[in-house]
Formats: C-alpha cells, structure tokens, sequence
C-alpha cells in the first residue's frame, strides 16, 4: 500500500504518546474484523488511556491524518487495499465498566456479551436483547444497534465523546438523535469514550431465560458458524431484508468466497478466502436483483471502508 501519511515525525511521536508497542505498521484488518477480511492498515494504535486516546487524535489533526476508530469490528469491511492514516483500536483497554444501582457506566471498549451477563447477575433487565450482539458498547452506540424489540436508545441516559482536539463533553439520549440503526455523531469526527446506561430491577432467573432463549433463536437462525458482519442490509420500511433476498432466489448466491447464507439471507458470509471485492459485488448484485423484482432498495448497514 502506498503509504500516503508516511511520515517519521507521525510514527515518532506515536511511538512517543502510546509506547512503541502499541503501535503496528501495516496490520492486516482481516485480523481485527469479524468478517476476517480487509487490507492493511497504515498505522495502527492501541491507546491505554484516555489521554493518550486525546493525544493520538490531536496528533492526527496536525499532522492532517485521517483517523479511524475500530472496536470488535463486528459490522466492518474493509477494503482488499487497506486503509491509510490511523487505525485506533479501543477494544481492549477501554473496556471498564461497573454497576451501581439500577446505573451501568462501560468504557466504548466493552464487549455487550460482557455487559449483558454482569448486569443479569445484578439482577437488571432492560439489556438482554444487546447480550448476543458480538460488538462493543462504543460501536452499539454509534449505530443504535438493536436486536429482538430492543435497541441502545431504550437504555441510553448519556454518552461521553471527545472531538478531535481531545476534548471530552457528555450528551444526553435526547441529543444523540437515535433513529434506526444511526446517531447524531455518525459520519462526525466524535468519537464515543463511554456511556451511563439505565436498567431496571428483574429477576436473575426470569432474565437468563430471556437471554437463553434468544440466544437460542440466534444459533437457530443465524450463520454463526461463518465470519460475517452480521445483518447486511438494513431493514426497509414495511419489509424485512432477508424475506426480500429469499424470494428473489437469492439463497446460497456466492460471488468468490462471499455467499448469501442459505440459513439468513439477511446475511453474507465469509465462506473461506472471500475477499471485500467478492463482498462488495454480492451486495451490489443482491441490491439490484431485489430492486428489479420488488422495486426495495436495500440500504447496507455493513460499514465499507478503506482504499477503493
């Protein structure tokens, strides 16, 4: 990849605010992507802290580096080529959160499953629907993820972010702007630190039936045997995206290694070797072939991203 940010001074001083081991020159995506696919990425950089997280973005500004911010990368694709600039992976070391009342305050790095059984063990309903979503907080937020009846902004009270020049602030529910499956900071430069989620008292056995139970219906319905980025498409209004792709015959329809999964056409799996081109052609064929027969236009909520 031709390394358009290259710059000493740029890896200098990332080596300087975040210690040279966390830092990777061209990291292969396809590792840090539940699709287990993507081309490298020119820099990336695992912040420990807060401040270093401000720094690193503050850094990106100046030195006019486009940043990217990446949790489980559970609804990614990224490009064969990779992407360029800075990859700041959260996952990991932004991952606290604890539980005082009915009051859970996470990290974005946290992992829902994480989240979902210590707030069951606490006796508080209202999460179950996220427990089986394979992504963190942060990436949930940013999207209004949702499962089951359920979504972020039913139990969202507040978000904290910081802008690109490190600065920190707090917005309400209210102000975040959550419709389906987007947010007010979507497409913005904000990037989600943590947030105040707000449950309610319930018995502990009556909410590991409910996540059991939809746990179940997951391994029953979903392809969760294959890499995948989850539900491709999202929902069209008055319709249901898999239902479309299955009666326009799609089921099973395979571009290289990229499949609609015979088991939830709502999904593309990765059924060895896909590559994001194989992924990207499938969707603009499923796109086409459903707006011939239905005249839907299907809406990836699949993230593409990276060098085209």
């Amino acid at each position: 990849m031709v390394g358009e940010y290259m710059s000493q001074n740029l890896i200098n001083e990332l080596y300087r605010i975040v210690g040279q081991q966390n830092v990777k020159i061209e990291e292969p995506m396809a590792k840090h992507t539940t699709f287990r696919i993507g081309g490298p990425a020119q820099y990336m950089v695992m912040p420990q802290t807060v401040e270093e997280l401000g720094q690193v973005l503050v850094l990106c500004k100046a030195e006019q580096v486009p940043f990217f911010i990446v949790g489980h990368g559970s609804n990614l694709l990224v490009s064969d080529k990779g992407m360029t600039g800075v990859v700041i992976v959260l996952d990991q070391n932004f991952s606290q959160f604890s539980i005082q009342g009915t009051t859970v305050k996470a990290m974005a790095g946290a992992m829902l499953g994480r989240i979902g059984l210590a707030t069951r063990d606490a006796g508080l309903t209202g999460f179950e629907f996220a427990a089986g979503i394979p992504g963190t907080l942060g990436g949930a937020i940013m999207m209004n993820a949702g499962a089951y009846g359920g979504e972020m902004k039913d139990i969202v009270q507040s978000v904290q972010l910081m802008d690109s020049d490190g600065n920190l602030m707090e917005r309400t529910c209210e102000e975040m702007e959550f419709s389906y499956r987007h947010s007010a900071i979507e497409g913005t430069d904000y990037v989600v630190i943590g947030a105040t989620l707000t449950l309610q008292p319930g018995d502990v056995s009556a909410i590991t039936e409910r996540m059991e139970e939809l746990a179940s219906a997951r391994r029953e319905k979903q392809p969760l045997e294959y890499p995948s980025a989850g539900s491709t498409f999202k929902r069209p209004e008055g319709y249901f995206a898999g239902k479309l792709i299955m009666d326009a015959g799609l089921a099973g329809y395979q571009v290289g290694g990229a499949q609609v999964s015979e088991k939830h056409c709502g999904f593309v799996i990765n059924k060895g070797g896909a590559t994001a081109a194989d992924v990207m052609q499938l969707i603009e064929d499923v796109r086409q072939k459903v707006k011939d027969a239905f005249q839907v236009d299907l809406e990836p909520e699949v993230r593409l991203t990276g060098e085209r």
